[in-house]
């Protein structure tokens, strides 16, 4: 009977998301530069159509069942908890703690921790960011990208609250933002928010403002691969999945 089985379709990886419950725009991303013979499985974590620190931070108490509900054979190789404000917030550790419980053999990561290695990865210090967030979310990024080793040069977001809006946002208006956002002085800009359309931008802006230019769902994609031994380059959506 064993000569009936293969590896199935997703032999190279199998990685699983958490997402907020609002979430409309990573699961397309995911799946535009997922590479061949990559498995990628989503799941969902209650949040109200507000992303405040409070509603962010209660995430944290679901994020252990949510994980739990992907291939519970324990096949899975990454967990990412995909929500950059929302991994700041809780913090990486707490997370980490929180996926462990439900996917114990999975390498948990997160979609801040994705992005500061992405930084890291292109050498990047100094870092001007845009985002759709509130001024409280904005502040707690900040702080959070300062301690981890970062100089922020430069902050700004939309003052958006509602998740169904930042997933309507132009990409044309997303690029014109954020280079304005971006300063000289900046080693690179990041376009931070798993809910915007920004991978649609990415190759165009690097090549307007002449530096990288990270945004999260890039990001995301890049870390898992590379967490689970997946090197491919991929074109098309910049520098970081082409080059690193």
């Amino acid at each position: 009977m064993s000569q009936a089985f293969d590896e199935g379709r997703h032999g190279r990886a199998k990685i699983g998301f958490v997402l907020l419950a609002t979430e409309q725009t990573i699961e397309d991303d995911m799946f535009t530069l997922c590479p061949p013979g990559v498995g990628l499985h989503f799941t969902r974590a209650p949040i109200p159509d507000s992303i405040t620190v409070e509603t962010l931070r209660a995430q944290a108490d679901d994020l252990a069942q949510a994980a739990a509900s992907i291939l519970p054979d324990g096949s899975l190789d990454v967990i990412c908890y995909a929500c950059t404000s929302g991994s700041l917030v809780i913090g990486e550790d707490r997370v980490f703690a929180e996926l462990c419980k439900g996917a114990p053999n999975a390498e948990p990561t997160s979609l801040i921790t994705g992005v500061m290695a992405a930084l890291r990865a292109i050498g990047a210090r100094r870092i001007a960011v845009a985002t759709p967030y509130l001024d409280e979310i904005n502040r707690r990024e900040a702080d959070y990208m300062t301690d981890a080793g970062f100089k922020v040069v430069n902050i700004q977001g939309l003052n958006l609250e509602k998740d169904s809006d930042m997933i309507r946002v132009r990409p044309d208006f997303i690029a014109d933002f954020a280079a304005r956002v971006d300063r000289p002085d900046a080693d690179a800009l990041f376009i931070s928010c798993g809910a915007l359309r920004s991978i649609d931008v990415l190759d165009a802006l690097e090549q307007r403002l002449g530096k990288r230019v990270i945004s999260s769902n890039q990001a995301m994609m890049w870390d898992v691969l590379r967490r689970a031994g997946v090197s491919d380059r991929i074109a098309g959506y910049g520098s970081l999945l082409r080059d690193f």
